[in-house]
């Protein structure tokens, strides 16, 4: 099915096992683009992209969490059934959060498992970082000081225009995120974290455990917040396979 939320890479019509991924703040669909080189041909991986990226440049930023989860969750309910792991990055495990809460109840689409990465339990609230607030170059250097954007970029202004409202948006749905008690997950959570990020502590991410009545693990790997795509990328993924393959199939 052809949704402008979803991106396949590549589409995998016989696949028995679908990753749903969604991206970190300021990240588009494409920082998934190759994932399924590592993953097995049963996996297909489709990419969340938000409104204001890519294909959807024109359509109007989210910066309030509800309305974007609600919207998302209408979108994966409109796919065909599959098994399905939920994963996000950063801001993108949020997110991811909210959808799982949302598709819990449904008899079709309700996901195996989560995987989050590299943010705090959604319990702990906003990470209180008004980066939403900062002037265009001052944003730019801050996404340079996290590790996911080449330092070249600061001597393009032309980049950083174009790039500071979907990552203005970004931190400020981060900033606004507000945690509502709810009863927990009954599916498993497994939390990624780097060694070297600066941006959320062993602690906070072990405190997803609070989030499940299921299993839960948590494995720190070497990188800083964008390990996801560093070095520690492919140990990443096969533990990740080793999880999409132990999924029940429904």
């Amino acid at each position: 099915m052809k949704t402008r939320w979803l991106l396949r890479f590549p589409p995998r019509p016989g696949a028995r096992v679908r990753l749903l991924c969604l991206p970190g703040a300021g990240a588009a669909a494409a920082m998934y683009r190759s994932w399924h080189e590592l993953l097995p041909a049963e996996v297909e991986v489709c990419a969340v992209q938000l409104p204001g990226r890519g294909a959807r440049l024109r359509e109007p930023l989210h910066t309030a969490m509800d309305p974007l989860a609600d919207a998302l969750a209408d979108a994966v309910l409109a796919e065909p059934a599959l098994p399905t792991v939920v994963f996000g990055h950063s801001l993108g495990s949020v997110i991811a959060f909210e959808l799982v809460d949302r598709l819990r109840d449904s008899t079709t689409h309700a996901p195996v498992s989560l995987v989050a990465a590299a943010h705090r339990a959604p319990r702990l609230g906003s990470a209180g970082l008004p980066y939403h607030r900062l002037p265009d170059a001052d944003l730019a250097r801050v996404m340079v000081g996290l590790g996911g954007t080449p330092e070249a970029v600061l001597a393009r202004p032309e980049l950083i225009r174009l790039a500071a409202p979907s990552i203005r948006a970004d931190f400020e749905l981060d900033y606004t995120y507000r945690y509502r008690p709810r009863p927990v997950l009954s599916i498993p959570i497994s939390v990624f974290g780097g060694l070297s990020d600066s941006t959320v502590t062993e602690p906070e991410l072990a405190a997803w455990r609070e989030h499940t009545s299921g299993g839960f693990s948590l494995r720190m790997l070497p990188g800083d917040h964008f390990f996801v795509s560093g070095p520690s990328r492919a140990e990443l993924l096969g533990r990740l396979a080793a999880q999409l393959l132990g999924a029940p199939i429904r």
